[in-house]
Protein backbone atom coordinates (compact mmCIF):
# COMPACT_ATOMS: atom_id res chain seq x y z
CA UNK A 1 0.00 0.00 0.00
CA UNK A 2 1.36 3.19 -0.86
CA UNK A 3 1.61 5.57 1.54
CA UNK A 4 0.44 9.09 1.48
CA UNK A 5 2.53 11.70 0.08
CA UNK A 6 2.05 15.14 1.80
CA UNK A 7 4.09 16.98 -0.86
CA UNK A 8 1.69 15.50 -4.24
CA UNK A 9 -0.14 17.71 -6.03
CA UNK A 10 -3.59 16.62 -5.76
CA UNK A 11 -3.07 15.99 -1.86
CA UNK A 12 -3.22 19.74 -1.49
CA UNK A 13 -6.36 21.91 -0.97
CA UNK A 14 -4.79 25.26 -1.70
CA UNK A 15 -4.31 23.60 -5.32
CA UNK A 16 -7.68 23.67 -6.37
CA UNK A 17 -8.68 26.54 -4.24
CA UNK A 18 -5.81 28.39 -6.19
CA UNK A 19 -6.82 27.11 -9.34
CA UNK A 20 -10.45 27.66 -9.20
CA UNK A 21 -10.18 31.12 -8.04
CA UNK A 22 -7.66 31.88 -11.26
CA UNK A 23 -10.42 30.65 -13.58
CA UNK A 24 -12.89 32.26 -11.97
CA UNK A 25 -11.13 35.65 -12.31
CA UNK A 26 -10.07 34.88 -15.60
CA UNK A 27 -14.35 34.87 -16.67
CA UNK A 28 -14.48 37.99 -15.35
CA UNK A 29 -12.19 39.37 -17.31
CA UNK A 30 -13.62 40.39 -20.59
CA UNK A 31 -16.99 41.77 -18.54
CA UNK A 32 -14.35 43.78 -16.49
CA UNK A 33 -12.38 45.33 -19.62
CA UNK A 34 -15.31 46.24 -21.32
CA UNK A 35 -16.16 48.65 -18.66
CA UNK A 36 -12.55 49.69 -17.36
CA UNK A 37 -11.73 47.53 -14.63
CA UNK A 38 -9.83 44.91 -13.29
CA UNK A 39 -10.87 42.31 -10.55
CA UNK A 40 -9.66 44.25 -7.98
CA UNK A 41 -10.66 47.42 -8.85
CA UNK A 42 -14.51 45.41 -9.63
CA UNK A 43 -14.43 43.84 -5.79
CA UNK A 44 -13.35 47.58 -4.31
CA UNK A 45 -15.64 49.21 -5.78
CA UNK A 46 -18.45 46.72 -5.18
CA UNK A 47 -18.00 47.56 -1.44
CA UNK A 48 -18.27 50.80 -2.30
CA UNK A 49 -21.56 50.83 -4.08
CA UNK A 50 -22.78 48.65 -0.66
CA UNK A 51 -21.18 51.41 1.97
CA UNK A 52 -20.41 54.92 -0.53
CA UNK A 53 -18.12 56.26 2.09
CA UNK A 54 -15.55 53.23 4.25
CA UNK A 55 -12.14 54.00 5.49
CA UNK A 56 -9.32 52.88 3.57
CA UNK A 57 -8.44 50.42 6.53
CA UNK A 58 -12.10 48.48 6.83
CA UNK A 59 -12.28 48.41 3.08
CA UNK A 60 -8.85 46.64 2.87
CA UNK A 61 -10.24 43.97 5.92
CA UNK A 62 -13.34 43.55 3.98
CA UNK A 63 -11.22 42.68 1.15
CA UNK A 64 -8.60 40.45 2.72
CA UNK A 65 -6.23 42.93 1.20
CA UNK A 66 -3.13 44.92 2.98
CA UNK A 67 -2.73 48.80 2.19
CA UNK A 68 0.31 48.29 -0.28
CA UNK A 69 -1.96 45.84 -2.77
CA UNK A 70 -4.71 48.28 -1.88
CA UNK A 71 -3.23 51.91 -2.06
CA UNK A 72 -2.20 51.49 -5.84
CA UNK A 73 -6.18 50.38 -6.36
CA UNK A 74 -7.60 53.09 -4.63
CA UNK A 75 -5.35 55.87 -6.76
CA UNK A 76 -6.38 54.30 -9.84
CA UNK A 77 -9.85 53.99 -9.29
CA UNK A 78 -9.21 57.70 -7.77
CA UNK A 79 -7.76 58.61 -11.23
CA UNK A 80 -10.71 57.62 -13.28
CA UNK A 81 -13.10 59.48 -11.00
CA UNK A 82 -15.05 56.83 -9.70
CA UNK A 83 -13.87 57.64 -6.12
CA UNK A 84 -12.29 60.18 -3.97
CA UNK A 85 -9.57 59.47 -1.16
CA UNK A 86 -9.38 62.27 1.84
CA UNK A 87 -8.78 62.53 5.64
CA UNK A 88 -11.07 61.87 8.03
CA UNK A 89 -11.76 65.51 9.37
CA UNK A 90 -12.34 63.95 13.23
CA UNK A 91 -9.05 61.53 13.02
CA UNK A 92 -6.30 62.45 10.10
CA UNK A 93 -5.02 59.30 10.84
CA UNK A 94 -7.96 57.93 8.87
CA UNK A 95 -8.06 57.90 4.93
CA UNK A 96 -11.93 58.04 3.90
CA UNK A 97 -12.45 56.58 0.71
CA UNK A 98 -15.61 57.57 -0.81
CA UNK A 99 -18.13 56.80 -3.94
CA UNK A 100 -18.63 59.62 -6.71
CA UNK A 101 -21.59 60.11 -8.67
CA UNK A 102 -19.89 58.97 -11.96
CA UNK A 103 -18.30 55.88 -9.21
CA UNK A 104 -21.78 55.50 -8.44
CA UNK A 105 -23.15 55.65 -12.22
CA UNK A 106 -20.80 52.81 -12.66
CA UNK A 107 -22.86 50.04 -11.00
CA UNK A 108 -25.59 49.94 -13.66
CA UNK A 109 -22.80 48.73 -16.12
CA UNK A 110 -21.68 46.22 -14.16
CA UNK A 111 -25.12 44.67 -13.16
CA UNK A 112 -25.21 42.12 -15.58
CA UNK A 113 -21.55 40.67 -14.64
CA UNK A 114 -22.70 38.14 -11.79
CA UNK A 115 -25.27 36.40 -13.80
CA UNK A 116 -23.03 36.14 -16.85
CA UNK A 117 -19.90 34.28 -15.08
CA UNK A 118 -22.50 32.10 -12.70
CA UNK A 119 -23.51 31.10 -15.86
CA UNK A 120 -19.80 29.62 -16.54
CA UNK A 121 -19.70 27.83 -12.61
CA UNK A 122 -21.44 24.53 -13.13
CA UNK A 123 -22.60 24.64 -9.79
CA UNK A 124 -26.10 24.06 -8.74
CA UNK A 125 -27.54 27.03 -6.42
CA UNK A 126 -27.18 24.49 -3.31
CA UNK A 127 -23.60 23.78 -3.80
CA UNK A 128 -22.66 27.34 -4.62
CA UNK A 129 -24.32 28.13 -1.30
CA UNK A 130 -22.27 25.22 0.34
CA UNK A 131 -19.06 26.74 -1.06
CA UNK A 132 -19.55 29.87 -0.12
CA UNK A 133 -20.56 28.52 3.42
CA UNK A 134 -17.26 26.77 3.26
CA UNK A 135 -15.37 29.32 1.73
CA UNK A 136 -16.36 31.83 4.24
CA UNK A 137 -15.61 29.82 7.29
CA UNK A 138 -11.70 29.41 6.54
CA UNK A 139 -11.44 32.91 5.36
CA UNK A 140 -12.79 33.55 8.83
CA UNK A 141 -10.97 31.09 10.73
CA UNK A 142 -7.52 33.26 9.33
CA UNK A 143 -8.60 36.54 11.21
CA UNK A 144 -8.15 34.63 14.63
Amino acid sequence: MESFDPLKLENQLCFPLYAASREVVRQYYPQLEAIGLTYTQYITMMVLWEARTISSKKLGERLFLDSGTLTPVLKSLEAKGWLIRKRSAEDERVLLVSLTDAGAALKEEAMHIPATVAGCIRLSPEEAGELYRLLYKMLNAFRT
